[in-house]
């Protein structure tokens, strides 16, 4: 008859699958996943106790809970082999009726190999572990490929600027250069970071993080705007100077939809809220046209433009004319808005006054 397990064993077994559950919500790693690599630790321990022979094996079952490890004997009359066989004497006292199937399952004590394996494997157990935590990291991260995820400051290192950052269970880095210009980020800031790449490496999952990236400014208007979201209002191109200004350019084939209205929002309020999360970075938002004269007369926004005329389509080339009084608005200070205007729209553009003149 098969041995009760004793009140002792059932609660050493409910601890064990306890610290598996535990194990599984701290790494995000499946207890299936380390259920199996301690299994494969104990078989390779075990072996040693039955000189090398593989004749051990360890069931663990999360699902119903059942944790076993067994050596299976083969019954014999006269024994050669004590590490793989066992007198029908023997094997009758533990289990009369294995005799007739000519071999016996014996139940060794699961928390003897636990401290083995403790000893002896937790190198190949911790290689598991590690690889299983890579795949978890690289199958989280690649699902945010793309995409913006909020992140959490753990620490600034003080020589480079790179901020650490935790992202699900996961760490990875911001790069200073990735990081806004004088924007300041303390530990246990949440921030919005954008993932501009996931890639495997040999030392495991690289993620790319920025929150320089237009991409960055394009997931957060699909976050505060419903329209673009369901696809109504589409983003054609955005150009960004991070930490200081970003134009986007916006559209929809609904007529009768105030696309750029729409990304403001009531009393500012949509942008706004984008505003206060790229720390007070100015925003244009202006109407896509297929139309380039028109296109680039929108995108120099805040100024006002009197003409655009097309000097070359290869390359594209234009000379755009704006009121004396425009002239320093149009250019932007260091030249940034012109310079923000011309990647938006992909044209080169030459600012010239109204009246021809540079200058009194």
């Amino acid at each position: 008859m098969a041995r009760r397990m004793t009140a002792k064993e059932k609660k050493d077994n409910k601890e064990f699958f306890e610290a598996l559950r535990l194990m599984e919500e701290e790494r995000g790693i499946p207890k299936e996943f380390i259920a199996e690599k301690i299994a494969d630790a104990i078989v390779v321990a075990a072996r040693k106790d039955y000189g090398g022979n593989d004749i051990v094996s360890c069931i663990i079952d999360t699902e119903n809970e059942v944790f076993s490890v067994t050596a299976r004997k083969e019954i014999v009359d006269e024994v050669e082999d004590p590490y793989t066989q066992i007198s029908k004497e023997d094997a009758a006292a533990i289990d009369a009726k294995a005799v007739a199937e000519g071999f016996i399952d014996i139940k060794l004590d699961t928390k003897k190999f636990g401290r083995v394996v403790a000893q002896n494997s937790k190198n190949n157990f911790r290689q598991g572990v590690r690889e299983a935590e890579r795949g978890q990291a690289l199958a989280e991260f690649q699902s945010h490929n793309r995409e913006l995820v909020t992140a959490v400051v753990q620490r600034i290192d003080p020589k480079t600027g790179n901020a650490i950052l935790t992202i699900g269970h996961n760490e990875a880095t911001l790069p200073k250069l990735e990081q806004v210009p004088d924007e300041v980020l303390k530990e246990g800031d949440h921030i919005k970071v954008y993932v501009v790449d996931v890639k495997e490496t040999e030392r495991g999952p690289k993620i790319m993080l920025s929150r320089t990236h237009p991409g960055l400014v394009k997931r957060l208007f699909e976050t505060e705007v419903p329209e673009i979201f369901d696809g109504t209002i589409e983003i054609k191109s955005i150009s960004r100077q991070a930490g200081s200004r970003t134009k986007m350019a916006v559209w929809s084939a609904n007529s009768e939809i105030d696309a750029v209205g729409a990304c403001i929002g009531p009393r500012g309020a949509r942008v706004n809220k984008i505003v206060e999360e790229l720390a007070g970075e100015k925003i244009d938002i202006v109407k896509y046209s297929e139309d380039p004269v028109a296109f680039v007369s929108e995108a120099l926004s805040p100024a006002k433009v009197v003409s655009v005329e097309i000097e070359s389509t290869e390359p594209k080339v234009c000379k755009a004319s704006v009121p004396e009084s425009q002239l320093s608005l149009a250019i932007g200070n260091k030249g940034q808005n012109v310079r923000l205007a011309a990647r938006l729209t992909g044209w080169k553009i030459d600012i010239h006054p109204e009246s021809g003149f540079f200058g009194e």
